[in-house]
C-alpha cells in the first residue's frame, strides 16, 4: 500500500516572484512549437499508413 505524500500549498515553484512577461512569452512560444511538432508527426503517421496501403499489390 502506498503512503500518501503531503500536498504543499505553494503559488510559485522555483522562486518567490511571479513570472515576467518575457518568461510567459517564452513558455507560450515553446508550447506552440511543441504542438506544431506533434501535429506534423501525426500527419506523417497518417500519410504513411494511407500510402503503404495503396502501394500493396492486389
Amino acid at each position: 500500500m502506498k503512503n500518501r505524500q503531503k500536498e504543499l500549498d505553494v503559488d510559485f515553484i522555483g522562486g518567490q516572484e511571479p513570472m515576467t512577461k518575457e518568461e510567459e512569452l517564452a513558455i507560450s512560444e515553446f508550447i506552440r512549437t511543441d504542438k506544431e511538432k506533434q501535429r506534423l508527426q501525426v500527419l506523417r503517421k497518417a500519410k504513411t499508413k494511407t500510402s503503404s496501403k495503396s502501394k500493396q499489390p492486389a
